[in-house]
């Protein structure tokens, strides 16, 4: 009898199993693949105007009648900035659409209007509302340049005198970031240098940059732009660091890392690299630190920047904008 009744439990769990795993559904439900699409409650934004400077944020909410893949795209009437969110589901909300005022695709974004347009895969639909930028989003750093305020006069800088010479800070909305940025153009067919600017420490007002000392949690973050039609730039960082603290660099006996930038893409572009990661490196090579071989990130007396273009290439150009320091990680834009 005992034996009995132990089948028969047996037999009611095995059942109680397979009933269980009949009803579960795996995959998309029937409604999601051959359900109507339609638009239930239309696109929305929480605010219509948003200061990112302080924290502000702002999402954007819709119902579907079923899950269905979305693309929110933010794009700036004046910048030309994009912020693209992607989802699968079937409404938004501030889980899934929240804007902080970062940038997918630069420039960034400025104070401006901005077209915020839903779509969906595989549905002509398009939803658009407005929202109006009152102030960008603040990035936490130490700025070297951002050209805003013109060409600091505690810089250095050098131009050759070769044709069609144009190594100066213009205004106008390609900017990737504010309104203004550092033009470098010319033909130089006797040297590889076109134009340099150093950015000194003292110009901050400090013998050496005021960065961590930790060289893994220090990042040089700059914002290039690649001309249509020319990829023969070269735009080359040297970081000279004062080894010894007496307020100079020695070439001999103290260390320079850099990176060597080829701008072989159109349009801005941002680079980001972890100081320790940096190379010495002469003419292009990789070398031997000249000092104590470490990356003291908190001893950079001065920054080069170099744009750089083989003599036989003809004219080069490029634009460099928002040059800045970040820590424990690359510049989010």
């Amino acid at each position: 009898m005992k034996k009995l009744s132990l089948i028969i439990l047996v037999l009611i769990s095995i059942v109680a199993c397979r009933k269980k795993e009949h009803d579960k559904i795996d995959g998309p439900s029937l409604q999601d693949l051959n359900g109507q699409f339609t638009i239930i409650n239309t696109l929305q934004a929480s605010q219509d105007s948003v200061d990112f400077s302080v924290g502000e944020t702002v999402f954007f909410t819709a119902s579907l009648s079923k899950n269905t893949a979305w693309k929110l795209r933010i794009s700036g009437l004046s910048s030309g900035a994009e912020k693209i969110i992607t989802g699968l589901s079937s409404s938004l909300d501030a889980s899934s659409s929240l804007w902080n005022g970062s940038t997918s695709n630069l420039p960034l974004f400025r104070a401006e209007q901005c077209k915020v347009e839903l779509t969906f895969a595989g549905e002509p639909d398009t939803l658009v509302v407005y929202v109006k930028v009152l102030q960008p989003k603040t990035n936490s750093g130490f700025i070297v340049a951002d050209f805003e305020n013109g060409f600091n006069s505690g810089w250095g800088s050098f131009t050759q005198s070769g044709a069609n010479m144009d190594f100066q800070i213009k205004t106008d909305t390609s900017a990737a970031e504010g309104n203004d940025y550092l033009n470098m153009a010319g033909t130089v067919n006797w040297d590889w240098l076109i134009g340099l600017v150093n950015f000194k420490a003292s110009a901050y007002g400090a013998s050496t940059l005021p960065l961590p000392s930790n060289p893994n949690a220090v990042y040089f973050n700059v914002m290039i732009y690649g001309e249509p039609g020319l990829i023969n730039s070269i735009v080359l960082f040297q970081f000279q660091e004062d080894d010894n603290g007496d307020g100079l660099f020695t070439s001999t006996s103290e260390d320079m890392y850099s990176i060597e930038i080829p701008v072989n893409w159109v349009g801005w572009k941002l680079v980001s690299v972890k100081y320790s990661d940096l190379l010495c490196l002469v003419n292009g090579a990789t070398s031997t630190p000249a000092g104590n071989g470490t990356h003291d990130s908190d001893k950079i007396q001065q920054i080069n920047m170099l744009h750089l273009a083989n003599p036989s290439s003809g004219f080069a150009k490029a634009k460099i904008d928002y040059v800045i320091f970040t820590e424990n990680g690359p510049l989010i834009p």
